[in-house]
């Protein structure tokens, strides 16, 4: 069975929750999915999502419990696959775990949210449906892009930590959870 740790702070984590469940259904893969809500949470998981959300008011959040700090350790002590999704790809990213820089709302406001084809070089799969809400955006390329909307990087995989400006949870397309599941099998 495979652990696979949500951060619990903000964010669309029943999505995530739901598209897990279908993916390992899929994969016929047997998960638990461990709601991490303090630092003691994210010891033994062999995969970890870092959803969407306000990414300061998540940092704000975790502190109380001291949450990120156990999954920077965990990450860096056992080398588990990450999934960061919009505020968890700004997570990654100021963290180091990917290097390509990135602005908070880069595509604008709320109001400018949007919904369009991307490409992507992941596993079969060619064309995706991305939802971009309030979404951030990498300021330079990367060596390391899978993800594009037209020319510009809207996804990264760096080692083993898969940064999304968008909300692959908020489609019914499974290919990124799916991602996670097969390289924390490995």
């Amino acid at each position: 069975m495979l652990t696979i740790g949500l951060a619990m702070l903000q964010g669309a984590r029943r999505e995530h929750i739901h598209a897990l469940q279908r993916a390992a259904a899929l994969l016929e893969v047997e998960i638990e999915i461990r709601e991490l809500r303090k630092s003691t949470d994210t010891t033994g998981l062999d995969g970890l999502i870092l959803p969407g959300g306000e990414s300061t008011a998540m940092k704000i959040a975790s502190r109380s419990e001291d949450l990120y700090s156990g999954l920077w350790k965990e990450i860096e002590d056992s080398e588990i696959p990450v999934l960061g999704t919009c505020a968890g790809a700004i997570l990654l990213s100021q963290q180091g775990l990917v290097t390509a820089p990135i602005e908070r709302n880069g595509f604008g406001r709320q109001r400018e949210s949007f919904q369009s084809q991307i490409q992507i070089d992941i596993d079969e799969e060619k064309i995706f449906p991305g939802v971009f809400i309030r979404a951030p955006r990498f300021s330079k390329g990367s060596p390391h892009a899978i993800a594009w909307l037209d020319d510009e990087v809207v996804g990264i995989l760096e080692g083993k930590c898969m940064a999304l400006t968008f909300h692959p949870e908020l489609t019914d397309n499974l290919c990124f959870h799916r991602w996670l599941l097969n390289e924390a099998m490995l």
